[in-house]
């Protein structure tokens, strides 16, 4: 692997500058009425927000009509909450998990013969968790869906349509504190080794030495790219919608600058398909694995996000310290970082071999 350069200057890139700098207009607020930002001027809007307020507007219209062809208890309250999200200009995932766990809680309560929220009780929220964990679902499917409810509820007692009592004590659910799981280096070069298409070889090489998540790579166009800093200015991460700057290696600035050679200069995404101007996660997705099969990589749950746990592993081996490599991979809070000294304990490792080859040699114990 050749060295990596990485400057350690955080820059964030806030989501009101943002909106300044791309003259965005933020949503209404008035619960009165609903309606769409107003679209700036295309020549200062980026194309990936403007896909995604197209994609959530969509979205949007899907979920009030299934809405409104369903059984569903308070179709009205579910509407307006809806809209509330809506206004917040959430994202079309965010939209659909909001939708689908206030549908399948209300399909529960019903099925219980409770018609209203307001017949709603705390005992009705556990059963409920309780259904979802008898089902096998992992612990994080069911916390989000549980944290989506507890919103949900909050907005119902602030409307007055829900007792308080229902949130006097929230329940908690633990998350298993996992290691993050990284490619091993070997398997990682056979992977490299047999990329031959150039964008394939672009895609794959920036995910593994910016830390990227996928959609954020996917959201990028050519104009996010400063080649001569070898840097990508990410305006709005995907997941905490929090700008921020990432930086890439020489053989991913060669795999890009080849990439750049051959792809439509018309089109908006740096990468792209016959089919969507933006490369989508399951086309993605199949392109990883396709390649992970032609390495003959042994069959170990390998997925894109795993490049990223990589990348920050190598780093941590290679000597960064935390505090750069928390803004280089986006966290809110440097504890999900450190989770990843964890994995890459250097110290703690040769201590522990030290200390075993003194037993193993002089038999400190000697009753075996």
């Amino acid at each position: 692997m050749l060295p990596i350069n990485v400057q350690c200057l955080p820059i964030n890139i806030t989501a009101s500058n943002l909106n300044q700098r791309l003259n965005i207009q933020p949503g209404l607020s008035s619960a009165d009425q609903l309606a769409i930002p107003p679209k700036p001027t295309l020549e200062h809007k980026h194309p990936a927000i403007d896909f995604q307020q197209q994609n959530g507007h969509r979205c949007f219209e899907r979920l009030l009509q299934h809405l409104a062809q369903s059984d569903l208890p308070e179709k009205e309250v579910v509407k307006l909450y809806l809209q509330h999200k809506y206004r917040q200009q959430c994202r079309a995932s965010t939209l659909q998990l909001v939708y689908t766990s206030i549908k399948f809680f209300l399909q529960f309560i019903q099925q219980k013969g409770k018609t209203t929220l307001q017949e709603v009780t705390r005992q009705d929220v556990e059963a409920f968790i309780e259904v979802d964990q008898d089902r096998g679902l992992k612990i994080t499917t069911v916390r989000l869906r549980l944290m989506t409810l507890n919103t949900f509820f909050r907005f119902l007692v602030d409307e007055g349509r829900m007792q308080e009592k229902v949130l006097a004590h929230k329940i908690r659910l633990k998350l298993p504190d996992v290691l993050p799981r990284a490619i091993d280096p070997e398997c990682l070069k056979q992977l490299i080794c047999s990329i031959a298409h150039v964008r394939d070889r672009a895609l794959i090489l920036l995910l593994l030495r910016t830390g990227m998540r996928i959609g954020e790579l996917l959201n990028t166009r050519v104009q996010d790219i400063v080649m001569s800093e070898k840097k990508i200015l990410i305006y709005e991460a995907r997941k905490t919608g929090v700008g921020r700057v990432v930086y890439f290696s020489d053989d991913a600035r060669q795999a890009l600058e080849q990439w750049l050679q051959k792809r439509d200069a018309a089109q908006p995404f740096l990468f792209y398909s016959k089919q969507n101007l933006r490369l989508t996660y399951a086309a993605a997705r199949r392109v990883f694995m396709k390649y992970v099969r032609k390495a003959g990589l042994p069959d170990q749950g390998y997925t894109l996000h795993r490049l990223r746990h990589s990348f920050a592993s190598e780093l941590l081996n290679a000597g960064m310290r935390l505090e750069c490599l928390q803004p280089l991979l986006g966290h809110t809070h440097i504890e999900m970082t450190r989770r990843y000294a964890r994995l890459t304990d250097k110290t703690r490792e040769e201590e522990y071999f030290r200390a075993m080859a003194i037993i193993e040699q002089e038999g400190i114990d000697g009753h075996y």
